[in-house]
């Protein structure tokens, strides 16, 4: 039942503050909360997290991201719970909430599409081994909350037919050809529907409309190769992610981020 502190050294825009798994859980009472951002998750048995008088109950893959300063208990509710954690640290810590929501607490269950499960033991194997990049350490704490944000809910809408139908095939041909010249009409006419009611599948499902949903996806994939490429310029990247007209990503990507793709560079390197 391992736990780190400080995985980086660096000063980063988001890292990690800490990390464990296959902790046997003690129960918790935090009356004023956690000063960061908290993901908790269930690997074996079951236990349950009293917030704001709503009892949780965590099962195997479920899991809590509880925000700071948030009132929170829990504790078991079988002889043996083992748990997952990482809390989340960094310079843009406060901005923590404009990636996923004002919410106090958001449930989220392991899934085909993200398992955060499978994130903890990675970045703790990375770790044991001595293999991590602060600046990929840094990319992986954004994607991780960014798939808290897209799949809250996301494992009940996996037997939903509408989903299966419309909306699974479409984040496959985003995922597959984000860096093509696609656009909302052609992804519609995939699945044969209007792109009005696609979007409206996607809201309903995922928490943001198709145009977002790929937008987003182009930006994530943008933010790897600004960090991770300094070999490419930033018309190239642009290319790569799917816009043919770089001064249309620069906007898009300030947009979205709230800073240009090569002042989100500079604060990588």
């Amino acid at each position: 039942m391992p736990i780190y502190f400080d995985l980086s050294s660096q000063e980063l825009p988001l890292t990690v503050d800490s990390i464990g798994n296959r902790w046997n859980q003690e129960s918790i009472k935090r009356p004023n909360g956690f000063p960061h951002y908290h993901w908790l998750q269930t690997e074996q048995g079951a236990g349950e997290a009293i917030i704001d008088e709503n009892h949780l109950h965590l099962t195997k893959g479920t899991g809590l991201l509880i925000a700071p300063f948030v009132p929170h208990s829990y504790h078991a509710n079988e002889a043996v719970w083992k748990t997952s954690f990482v809390t989340f640290s960094g310079k843009l810590e406060a901005d923590i909430s404009k990636i996923v929501g004002n919410e106090r607490y958001i449930p989220v269950a392991d899934n085909t599409a993200f398992s955060s499960q499978g994130w903890i033991d990675n970045i703790i194997s990375l770790h044991e081994t001595g293999q991590i990049n602060p600046v990929q350490l840094s990319i992986d704490c954004y994607a991780f909350l960014m798939n808290i944000n897209c799949f809250r809910d996301y494992l009940e809408y996996l037997d939903q037919p509408l989903y299966i139908r419309y909306v699974a095939p479409v984040i496959k041909e985003i995922e597959t050809k984000y860096n093509q010249d696609i656009t909302i009409q052609k992804l519609a006419n995939t699945v044969y529907v209007s792109p009005q009611y696609l979007s409206r599948l996607f809201k309903r499902f995922l928490g943001c409309g198709t145009y977002l949903y790929l937008t987003n996806y182009r930006m994530s994939k943008a933010k790897e190769l600004l960090a991770n490429r300094t070999d490419l310029a930033i018309s190239q990247i642009s290319f790569f992610v799917g816009y043919h007209d770089t001064s249309h990503f620069i906007a898009m990507f300030k947009n979205i981020t709230g800073c240009t793709p090569l002042e989100f560079r500079q604060l990588h390197h």
